[in-house]
């Protein structure tokens, strides 16, 4: 069932025709949805409109808004990270340059807000007061993770507020916006949106988990990527909160040497970790959320059998090696 969702929103993304000119604002564009991706968020919108209704085709449009806007997400975050590669793949402002990155991304910005307006009219405030208010949490995500790198007293749970606005809220939203589309009730249009609050703030653990513990043949990149960039990740917040005096000093000192060598700085920090069991916490952590994300779908009220698909995706994604 999933296989067949991601293949009718990978036609319409493919079909979806950008007949405007100039083309130097819309071949960007065009080349960012072309990457793939995993379309996780306008798969979870799919998804929790099937709970209620078999209809799909005619909610494609607002769940390719979801997707549109979460792409333009990614093309400024690689501007703003002076990042190279995305999905493989030269980053727009590699391939173009800044100013292409800043005015296609924000063409994107501006046909998610059309395409998600595709909705009945009975509906079309409550979904685009949502989706704005995500757009604006998103931004202050974004600000926070930015301000964080210029702190060495973030606490562990000003990262989960931070990564919450960042990463869980479009989830969250995909997954309320496709109840809503489908006429489900308020209280479980709640459910879905805690349910994918928790989904989101597991899946970014993970992220941060195999970052430093994932297997190198499976993850398709090298391991340690955060350490290097000296990134501020649950596993190096709960190692500082764990640590003695001593051993925070020596954190502080190595994750901001930029002297050795990049297997040396991965294997002393994580060597850290190990001692300080941060693994273990946030393997635990990770649980937790799994466990309260599938407690909210359980809540959700409709036939358990209906939540077979949402249920096995969520637990594959949340158990992923990639």
């Amino acid at each position: 069932m999933t296989s067949a969702l991601l293949e009718r929103m990978n036609d319409y993304i493919a079909n979806y025709s950008f007949m405007r000119m100039p083309q130097g604002l819309y071949a960007p564009i065009e080349y960012v949805m072309s990457m793939g991706g995993k379309r996780i968020r306008p798969l979870l919108m799919l998804m929790a409109y099937n709970l209620y209704r078999d209809d799909v085709d005619t909610i494609l449009a607002p769940a390719l808004g979801i997707e549109m806007y979460h792409n333009y997400t990614l093309l400024h975050d690689d501007l703003m990270d002076d990042a190279d590669r995305r999905r493989g793949k030269k980053t727009v402002h590699k391939v173009w340059n800044a100013n292409a990155a800043i005015l296609s991304g924000d063409a994107m910005l501006i046909l998610a807000y059309r395409l998600m307006a595709q909705v009945h009219p009975d509906v079309l405030k409550e979904i685009m007061d949502l989706f704005s208010q995500t757009a604006l949490e998103i931004c202050e995500g974004q600000q926070l993770d930015v301000e964080f790198e210029q702190r060495e007293d973030v606490s562990v749970s000003e990262y989960i507020e931070m990564i919450r606005l960042k990463t869980a809220v479009l989830l969250a939203t995909s997954l309320k916006i496709g109840a809503l589309l489908a006429g489900a009730s308020a209280e479980d249009a709640e459910w879905l949106y805690s349910l994918g609050i928790d989904t989101g703030l597991a899946f970014q653990l993970k992220d941060d988990y195999l970052d430093v513990y994932g297997d190198t043949a499976l993850f398709g990149k090298n391991i340690g990527g955060d350490i290097l960039n000296n990134k501020k990740t649950y596993l190096l917040l709960q190692a500082y909160e764990h640590a003695d005096a001593g051993q925070r000093t020596e954190l502080h000192r190595l994750m901001a040497d930029s002297v050795l060598v990049g297997d040396e700085k991965i294997a002393a920090v994580t060597a850290y970790y190990n001692q300080l069991c941060v693994k273990t916490t946030c393997e635990e952590k990770m649980i937790e959320y799994t466990r309260c994300a599938l407690d909210n779908l359980h809540n959700v009220n409709v036939p358990e059998a209906k939540k077979d698909v949402l249920n096995a995706f969520i637990k594959k994604l949340l158990n992923r090696n990639v």
